[in-house]
């Protein structure tokens, strides 16, 4: 899966050039802002949304407040709440990825992204140790599925350890294809210098340009590229457990019907060839 963190305007100013670069190759991904940290215009929402992206909520403000206590988070909730029924999105991402998996029940989602298969380099740095997705089992009649990323935040790689290439990508995308696993990656347009040299905190998007093409060239036909909330609403058909259902009101749902599991009471990749390629490797 291909998503992209939205922290600040400048990041704002620079989606639809990421949008056109991902079109041109073939991919779409989704777009997480944070609503009350600058203006998010709603042509650019609808725009990606009928480009065929997908739009999710990164917060309020992108800092750690949400979580400082269980009060702060239900008062935050509310508002976030209001913005996922006006945004059309099923999908949350706390801002810097913290999480608490008990609290994020209070949200009117599908899916949630706060959370990464192993990053020790995050300020909540607690893996949820899989790359594949997690059902977060039912508090006061709410669930959602947990869609970790998987491959290394672009950030990390190029702004502070100053990677000059995308061989870690590469080689942690091999490893996951090896594990028909689940590659869910998150970019920032803010860090991604379109028009000119890039600053100290800054690279350039030819690297990401460079990641893709790979994919494309390297398993073609091998995955099954898909959105999140795609994702999301194919793990919950394959186990069968519960519905999944976004924001009253905005026709945003992924309604499932319960699925027979097999033997070990999950049903395989394999036997959901409708949603998914041959091969075990998908990217949501």
């Amino acid at each position: 899966m291909l998503t992209h963190d939205v922290d600040t305007a400048r990041g704002v100013q620079r989606c639809e050039q990421l949008m056109t670069l991902e079109r041109e190759l073939g991919f779409r991904s989704c777009f997480n802002f944070v609503a009350e940290e600058y203006h998010v215009p709603a042509a650019l929402r609808h725009k990606l949304v009928q480009e065929g992206f997908e739009v999710g909520v990164h917060g309020l403000e992108h800092n750690r407040k949400l979580y400082e206590s269980a009060e702060t988070f239900a008062r935050h909730a509310v508002k976030i709440n209001g913005y996922l029924k006006e945004w059309g999105a099923v999908g949350f991402r706390s801002p810097c990825v913290y999480h608490n998996y008990q609290w994020l029940h209070a949200l009117n989602i599908c899916y949630e992204a706060s959370s990464f298969d192993s990053d020790p380099f995050e300020p909540q740095p607690d893996p949820l140790g899989t790359i594949f997705p997690v059902h977060q089992t039912a508090v006061a009649g709410r669930e959602y599925v947990e869609l970790p990323y998987t491959l290394p935040q672009d950030f990390t790689l190029f702004v502070i350890f100053r990677e000059k290439d995308t061989s870690i990508w590469k080689e942690k995308l091999r490893w996951i294809a090896d594990h028909g696993g689940m590659v869910l990656l998150i970019t920032h347009p803010d860090y991604m210098s379109f028009d000119a040299p890039p600053n100290f905190e800054e690279y350039h998007p030819v690297l990401y340009r460079d990641l893709l093409t790979h994919l494309k060239s390297e398993y073609q036909g091998e995955y099954w590229h898909a959105l999140p909330r795609e994702v999301a609403c194919f793990w919950t058909k394959s186990v069968g457990e519960h519905q999944c259902m976004g924001p009253e009101g905005t026709g945003a749902k992924c309604l499932v019907e319960k699925q027979p599991a097999g033997k070990d009471g999950v049903r395989s990749m394999d036997e959901n060839k409708d949603r998914s390629s041959e091969a075990g490797l998908y990217i949501s």
